[in-house]
């Protein structure tokens, strides 16, 4: 049974779309949708990169529905005078 759900995607525009939702009880995965898998260099065994195998609780498919509209150029920015500085 398929356990739809609307998130936003990212790429290459941002949109509306549908996903399925893993088991949250999946005994495999957790509720991740998957399993993450790093691996070395074959020569120097260093860290190399991370591979995800799909769960079987979950699939591998977005449905895109609406793109959504692209923001005016002056909301993209942060104000000229602000502070990253915490408040305290």
């Amino acid at each position: 049974m398929m356990r739809i759900r609307l998130t936003v995607l990212g790429c290459p525009r941002r949109a509306l779309a549908l996903i399925d939702t893993p088991r949250p009880n999946c005994p495999h995965c957790q509720g991740a949708g998957g399993i993450a898998r790093d691996y070395g260099h074959p020569e120097t065994g260093e860290y190399d990169g991370t591979d995800w195998e799909f769960c079987p609780c979950s699939t591998a498919w977005a449905l895109p529905l609406v793109p959504l509209p692209r923001l005016p150029r002056w909301l993209r920015h942060t104000p000229p005078g602000y502070s990253n500085e915490p408040p305290f």
